[in-house]
Parts: C-alpha cells; sequence; structure tokens
C-alpha cells in the first residue's frame, strides 16, 4: 500500500479540484449526480493507475470527455488525463498514452468548436489546444524519460552487482591459486627437511638398539616430534589444498603435545577445567597452536624449566595460560611465533598476554570469546 500511497493522495486531490472547478467556474454547468459519479471514477482511476495503467487510461479519458462535455469543465478535466498519460507512458505503454491523448485532445477541441457562439473568434480555443497539446506532448516524452532512466539505473545497478561478483571470484581464484603455490613450496622444502631428520632419528634410534644400549630420550623426541611434525605438515597441506580445516588438531590433541614436551625433557602438568563440548572449529584450533607456540618458547627460550597448561572451558569464554619457571632474562623481543599467536588470537576476538612473570619465568595467557563476538 505504501507505494500507491501518493497516487491515492494525488487521485483525492484531483477530484477535490475537479469539484471545486465545476461547482464556481463562471461558464461550468450545473452538477449533477453522475457528474459527482465521473469524477469519483476519475480520481480511482488516478489512485489505482500505478497498477492499472491501461485500464485506468481509459476510465479517466472516458469519464473526463463525458465530463467535460456535460458541465464544460474546461482545461481542469485535462488534469487526470495528463497524469495517468505520464504514468502509462514510464510503465511502458507508450501507444496506449499517445492514442488516449489524441482522442481526448480530439474531443476536447471538437465540443469546444461545437459549442462556441455563432461569430465568436476562434483565437481562445486555438490557443487552450496549442496550451493542452503541448502539455499532453510533455507528458508523454517525460514518461518516456523517466522509463529510460530507470531502465539506465537498473542496468547501471545489474553491472556493479555483475562487477562485484566477478571482483570476488577473481580474488577466490587468486586465493585458491597462492594456497596452491604454497602447498607446492611446502611439500618440495619442508617436507623433504623433515623427512631427513626423522629418518635419521629411526636410524640413529635402530643403531643404538642394535649395539645394545637404549635410545636417548632426546633421540626418541626427535623421532616422535619429526613424526607429528609431517602429519601436522600434511594435514597443513591438505587444508591448502582444499579449504576445509576439519583434519588440524585441535584442543583435544593438547594431551598428546603435552606428552611430546615432555619427552623432549620439559616437564609440563595440565589442567583443565569445565566442559569443552560445542567450541568453535576456529578457536579449538586457534587454542592449540597458542599452546604449541608457548610449549614451544619454553623449550627453546626458558632452559631448565617446567611449564604448566592450564584450560579453562567457560560457557562465555576459553581461557588459556601456559607458565613456567625458567629463566627470562633481558627484554622480550616479539618474534614470528608470539606475533602470529597474537594475529590467531586478535582474528578471532580475544586478548593475548605475553610477559615475564613476576615471581621468575614467562606467562602466556589467552582469552577467547564464545558469546558470539568472534
Amino acid at each position: 500500500m505504501r507505494p500507491d500511497l501518493p497516487y491515492v493522495l494525488g487521485g483525492a486531490g484531483i477530484g477535490v479540484l475537479l469539484l471545486a472547478d465545476a461547482a464556481i467556474a463562471p461558464d461550468a454547468g450545473p452538477v449533477r449526480v453522475l457528474d459527482v459519479a465521473l469524477i469519483v471514477a476519475a480520481a480511482a482511476a488516478v489512485a489505482l493507475c500505478r497498477r492499472f495503467p491501461a485500464p485506468a487510461l481509459v476510465v479517466v479519458t472516458v469519464a473526463m470527455l463525458a465530463l467535460h462535455v456535460r458541465v464544460h469543465a474546461g482545461v481542469s478535466a485535462a488534469f487526470p488525463v495528463l497524469g495517468v498519460v505520464y504514468v502509462a507512458a514510464w510503465r511502458g505503454h507508450r501507444v496506449s498514452a499517445a492514442v488516449a491523448s489524441v482522442l481526448f485532445l480530439t474531443g476536447f477541441l471538437a465540443h469546444d468548436v461545437a459549442v462556441a457562439p455563432a461569430g465568436r473568434p476562434g483565437q481562445e480555443i486555438v490557443e487552450r489546444t496549442s496550451l493542452l497539446l503541448g502539455w499532453f506532448v510533455a507528458a508523454n516524452v517525460a514518461g518516456v524519460v523517466a522509463r529510460q532512466r530507470r531502465a539506465y539505473l537498473e542496468q547501471a545497478e545489474q553491472r556493479a552487482i555483475e562487477a562485484e561478483r566477478t571482483r570476488d571470484e577473481m580474488a577466490l581464484r587468486r586465493a585458491g591459486e597462492e594456497r596452491l603455490r604454497i602447498a607446492r613450496d611446502l611439500h618440495d622444502s619442508l617436507t623433504h627437511s623433515i623427512s631427513v631428520v626423522k629418518v635419521q632419528a629411526g636410524i640413529a634410534v635402530h643403531l643404538a638398539r642394535k649395539q645394545g644400549a637404549e635410545p636417548s630420550a632426546a633421540l626418541l623426541a626427535i623421532q616422535e616430534a619429526g613424526g607429528a611434525a609431517m602429519r601436522e605438515l600434511r594435514a597443513t597441506l591438505e587444508v591448502l589444498r582444499s579449504p576445509s580445516e576439519g583434519d588440524l588438531p585441535g584442543l583435544e590433541n593438547v594431551g598428546e603435545l603435552t606428552d611430546r614436551t615432555r619427552a623432549a625433557g620439559v616437564p609440563v602438568e595440565l589442567t583443565v577445567t569445565g566442559a569443552a563440548g560445542g567450541l568453535p572449529a576456529e578457536v579449538n584450533q586457534a587454542g592449540y597452536r597458542v599452546v604449541q607456540e608457548a610449549l614451544t618458547n619454553v623449550a627453546r627460550h626458558a632452559g631448565p624449566a617446567s611449564a604448566e597448561v592450564r584450560l579453562d572451558y567457560q560457557p562465555a569464554r576459553l581461557t588459556i595460560e601456559v607458565t613456567d619457571d625458567g629463566r627470562a632474562d633481558g627484554p622480550v623481543t616479539p618474534g614470528v611465533g608470539l606475533r602470529g599467536m597474537r594475529e590467531r588470537v586478535a582474528g578471532l576476538g580475544g586478548t593475548l598476554h605475553a610477559d615475564r612473570r613476576d615471581g621468575g619465568g614467562f606467562a602466556v595467557r589467552a582469552v577467547f570469546p564464545l558469546d558470539g563476538r568472534a
């Protein structure tokens, strides 16, 4: 109803104008019930012309010609016809609008000539007919121009949508090509290097056992870490080749991660509070990477130290804390790993704090929101 409201108000206004003009015009005839019915029909046609332009054009043309013949309403009888002619041309009924214009002007002129007094100069009739002719030509042209403008705007909007879709497709295609390139580079470089480390560690373990000696814990940890690194690298390569991330490790694998860290010589205690059900996949994987990077930093930089991992699952947030009691000399210089942790957490709407502890050692604390803000 809202798009039709201007037309309803316009029809009501034209109806009031025609009634007032027919009642007060000095040369108008008496207004009877049939004349009022013609005015009401024209007003209704104006109100409905947006939805039914062709029928409205027929009704308003016939009604206004009849009103002009009966009451001699004059130029005011052309106003509703002009409005509907414009709407009909705008809605694509150009031929109907032109025919209605010609019929109304012909009937209007014929009646004026027929009722003109004998000997009266026709200058007034010519001027009024010329004025109406100009108005009807303008109404038809304006309707056609409005329709063409609307078509142009729709085409421009469609082209903009198509261009945006094309840009998105190109961006996705380029991103896919870049993922494949990175996957090939990782496969050609890291996979070979990690495989060499794993094979060499396995050979060392085998030779030690062959000679009757028990392999050292560090050697076994290298062998285990090499195998885990190969599994994670393969999962990462699969993700790069296909956007699905279902095979990447998550917080459910933190136990295995702490076991490998213990095998490398760093005592680790794992504490889990709360239930981990329904954790978003991206938070689950990011949390695992935070723990992994924090434990890697403990093994590389803390020296002789023990670590503690605490996972606190709450309905609205996940809190991960990794602390150690090792040495933390000098200022903290964020490296690639710490920056990567911070970007992962911030990308999910969380916060990360990593700094020295007052009592010695280092602490990493990450908080992920789980209430829809991630």
